[in-house]
């Protein structure tokens, strides 16, 4: 079953349970994959699905940080759900030994010296891990490796 998949059928459950926090955050997902679909005339794949699913997580924990920054501990916790619901839907992340050995090969097979590079590198990099791991930390660990 593909992610699109997932995320209708899930829909559908939250809708049975009359889940409405888990409904809603699905719908504004699957209308984030819709507009793409429409606005590229495409079928987006799962690593398609996986990326848009990371620049939600992101903006929710953007979210999540300025309101807490405001004080307001009531919407800090429904974006935490919502951020518990995405990261369902994601590939567990790689922990920071796994990812500095896949850059380390990365950098070799890029042949990168300096931080010149780096652009080289963490296209290769963005390519080969996808959504396993943020670019936060991909950029942290290419620069420690490369300076």
């Amino acid at each position: 079953m593909s992610l699109k998949e997932r995320i209708k059928n899930d829909i559908k459950e939250a809708m049975r349970a009359k889940d409405t926090a888990k409904r809603d955050t699905l719908r504004n997902i699957q209308a984030a994959v819709k507009q793409i679909e429409v606005d590229e005339r495409r079928e987006l794949s799962d690593a398609d699905v996986e990326a848009i699913l990371m620049k939600y997580l992101k903006q929710r924990e953007d979210a999540k940080t300025q309101f807490a920054d405001a004080g307001r501990d009531d919407l800090v916790s429904k974006e935490e759900a919502e951020i518990i619901l995405v990261k369902t839907y994601l590939p567990e992340p790689m922990n920071d030994e796994e990812l500095e050995a896949i850059l380390k090969e990365i950098i070799a097979k890029t042949g990168a010296r300096s931080m010149k590079d780096m652009g080289k590198v963490m296209g290769a990099a963005k390519a080969e891990i996808g959504s396993r791991a943020d670019g936060g930390r991909i950029n942290v660990i290419v620069k420690k490796i490369l300076s």
